[in-house]
């Protein structure tokens, strides 16, 4: 179940400033990897300022990689199926402020090709200040069990353990 969203926007994702990043292994030797270059949505403050919610918009076709060969692939059906689903959506359970400051877990749904699952991202410790949120740079890392989200193909030579990351920069709301 999706948590209700909160009355008003905060704070916005910086999309030119913010990103999202992928790892897997092949073969269990190499890394393959991939930077989402379009991510959106917002952060919203409780109405005691104590908790915020984050959601965020990942564009599965602004995927950035070395090979042009493993791009195709990754956009391909049997990984992201980017034609069938435009974008990864990711909404936070409420979590402390004091969060911001000390790092720790971050739960919150997942989906991704269509299905929906609960997920812990890691919440690393972000210097930010309610003066000047520009300057902010929130970041999570986890990792998903791909085969979890239909993600089902190439079993042998894929890793089923799928690394992410989000680098989140802020703008006010307007």
């Amino acid at each position: 179940m999706h948590p209700a969203r909160a009355h008003a926007i905060d704070y916005r994702i910086a999309t030119e400033r913010s990103h999202a990043e992928f790892g897997i292994r092949l073969l269990w030797l190499r890394k393959i990897t991939g930077r989402f270059e379009q991510i959106d949505g917002d952060i919203t403050l409780s109405p005691h300022h104590d908790t915020a919610t984050v959601d965020a918009r990942i564009e599965v076709n602004s995927i950035r990689m070395d090979s042009e060969r493993f791009r195709r692939w990754v956009l391909a059906p049997e990984f992201f199926d980017a034609e069938q689903y435009t974008t990864i959506h990711f909404i936070s359970a409420p979590v402390p402020i004091a969060a911001l400051e000390q790092g720790g877990a971050l739960d919150g749904w997942l989906t991704l090709r269509g299905v929906t699952r609960p997920t812990r991202f890691e919440l690393l410790p972000a210097h930010c200040s309610s003066s000047s949120p520009q300057n902010c740079l929130i970041e999570l890392h986890g990792s998903i069990q791909r085969g979890d989200f239909g993600m089902t193909g190439y079993r042998t030579a894929l890793s089923d353990r799928v690394e992410l990351g989000l680098v989140i920069a802020l703008d006010e709301a307007r």
